[in-house]
C-alpha cells in the first residue's frame, strides 16, 4: 500500500522539475543605423518538433548584415508552450569562445536555454539577452 503513494509522489516531483529538450535556431539582422532582424528555429521535445519564431535580438550598432546559428539544450519544460517568452541572461550571459558564442538564458516560466553558436557576416556581436521566442 505504501508503494503506490510513493510512486505517485515521485512522478509528481519529476513533472514539477520539468523535462529537457533541444533547440536550434538561426537569427539574421541587417541594416544601416536602423535595423531589422529575427529568425526561426525548432524545439525538439518529447520526440516531437515544434517550429519557433525568434525576435528581440540586439546586435549592438546596426551597420551591416549578419546571421548566426545556435544549438543547445532546453531545461525545465513541462509542455512545449513553456518555451514561449522573453529570455534574459543567467550568470555571465553571452560569452565569446573560439569565434563562437555561448549563452545561458531564462524566461519567466523558469525555462532555461544553454546555447552555443557562430556568427557569419559583418556586424557588431550579437546579444541574446531580450530574445523573444514563440511557437508558430
Amino acid at each position: 500500500m505504501l508503494l503506490a503513494p510513493l510512486a505517485v509522489g515521485a512522478a509528481e516531483a519529476s513533472a514539477a522539475a520539468g523535462s529537457s529538450g533541444r533547440i536550434a535556431f538561426r537569427i539574421t539582422r541587417a541594416g544601416f543605423i536602423l535595423g531589422m532582424g529575427g529568425g526561426t528555429g525548432t524545439l525538439t521535445f518529447n520526440g516531437k518538433k515544434y517550429p519557433l519564431s525568434i525576435g528581440g535580438i540586439s546586435f549592438g550598432a546596426t551597420i551591416g548584415i549578419a546571421s548566426a546559428d545556435f544549438v543547445g539544450r532546453v531545461r525545465h519544460l513541462r509542455r512545449a508552450s513553456d518555451i514561449a517568452g522573453t529570455y534574459s541572461a543567467v550568470g555571465a550571459g553571452l560569452a565569446a569562445a573560439g569565434g563562437g558564442s555561448v549563452a545561458r538564458l531564462r524566461n519567466s516560466r523558469g525555462v532555461e536555454l544553454e546555447v552555443s553558436g557562430k556568427q557569419v557576416g559583418f556586424m557588431a556581436s550579437i546579444d541574446l539577452s531580450g530574445l523573444r521566442i514563440r511557437l508558430t
